[in-house]
């Protein structure tokens, strides 16, 4: 038996989730694995409940509270607001498409012990990569394959805890369920050290699933033909942090070009309104793709919109989205990520000189050749991994 089960995030509406996923059935595919991604649909209810309590239970973090209220304010003006809720309608429909599409979904299982028995008929059971671990999946136990049966090779390819420490009441939880997964890599190396410290043990740092293959690769995956006729900047932000955009008009002063932006992802930002010159909606994870393709500069916040600026050698400045040192910032996959690159000058602050950073070289022929051979590195770890499997059937 060669066939490989796998725990991701492929339902999220969010770029990166879904790519991130794709790619890993992708890389089974061309690995030769008969693969399918879990379906989540049976437990998704009891899995949001447990991550409503943790939240419920985190709400004297007011970092927390600062985080999440976004949300709940785009959630307000969907409902309210119909022209927002139109547009958010046309974007959700583009990533129920894309998941209808790309991803093949093993049958629906309505108890954890029938997704139990489920796992019995497979060689691994494999998790990753993304945010998987962060704190409120870690409570919501789904993610850490606690469902899986002993006998089943287990596999943590890329798994991120997103944060660069966990709650002190989650220590033992993640001693638990890490020295479970027989193969634990990890995205970054936050999440190496917090390996480490909870279940002792020295655990490798893998590229993303994204990164395992060339833009070549996913050129032949997604439609090439432009989506905005003219040349443009292109702009995903996540967080609400005004002085980037601000940044970014400096930048369309100076060359002249249309600003392209994707608005209101995980928030309702109101002055982003009046940002871009174009705020398309129609846009899912292969648009996504296309539109970082063909801009002439990307600005962004986000970990897969760097990721893939990387690949298409685009002239490209990622800012930090939170502050350092709050309880719900991801930037050490961010650090992670640029020391891999070896690109510091590209993660930027907005009080950066515009002009010196437009006038900015980067060699891209020794950046690749990191990422080859990081994507090598690996490829040879997912494979090992994997075989192990093999072994014990």
């Amino acid at each position: 038996m060669k066939k490989v089960a796998v725990v991701s995030c492929y339902f999220q509406k969010n770029y990166g989730s879904m790519l991130q996923a794709f790619a890993t059935q992708k890389i089974l595919d061309a690995l030769g694995y008969e693969n399918e991604t879990i379906c989540i649909d049976g437990i998704a209810d009891e899995i949001r409940m447990a991550k409503l309590k943790h939240y419920f239970f985190q709400m004297k973090d007011l970092s927390v509270v600062k985080g999440k209220l976004g949300i709940v304010k785009r959630f307000v003006f969907r409902k309210t607001n119909r022209e927002l809720k139109t547009n958010i309608q046309v974007r959700d429909k583009k990533f129920v498409e894309f998941k209808d599409k790309h991803f093949r979904l093993s049958p629906k299982c309505e108890t954890r012990e029938q997704l139990a028995e489920y796992c019995r008929g497979v060689s691994s059971v494999l998790v990753g990569s993304d945010q998987l671990w962060l704190p409120s999946n870690i409570d919501a136990d789904y993610y850490t394959l606690s469902f899986v049966p002993d006998e089943i090779n287990k596999v943590a390819y890329a798994t991120s805890f997103g944060i660069s420490g966990l709650p002190q009441y989650q220590w033992e939880k993640a001693k638990v369920f890490l020295n479970r997964i027989n193969y634990v890599s990890v995205r970054e190396t936050g999440g190496q050290r917090i390996v480490k410290e909870a279940a002792n043990r020295d655990v490798p740092v893998v590229c993303d699933p994204t990164l395992l293959f060339p833009a070549k690769q996913w050129e032949e995956e997604f439609s090439a033909r432009r989506i905005i006729e003219d040349k443009y900047i292109f702009c995903y932000f996540l967080g609400n942090n005004p002085e980037q955009r601000e940044f970014v008009r400096k930048v369309k002063e100076i060359t002249g070009l249309k600003i392209v932006a994707l608005l209101h992802m995980d928030e309702y930002i109101k002055s982003d309104c009046n940002f871009p010159d174009y705020a398309p909606f129609g846009i899912g994870p292969a648009e996504f793709v296309n539109l970082i393709k063909n801009a002439e500069y990307v600005f962004t916040d986000s970990f897969h919109g760097t990721v893939f600026s990387v690949l298409y050698e685009k002239k490209f400045f990622t800012f930090r989205r939170f502050q350092e040192g709050s309880s719900l910032s991801t930037n050490s996959r961010m650090h992670s990520l640029f020391n891999l690159l070896n690109l510091p000058e590209r993660f930027i602050t907005p009080d950066a000189d515009v002009k010196l950073c437009l006038h900015m070289d980067t060699d891209y022929i020794a950046v690749l050749d990191r990422v080859e051979k990081y994507r090598k590195e690996s490829l040879e770890y997912l494979i090992n991994a994997l075989e192990d499997g093999q072994c014990n059937d």
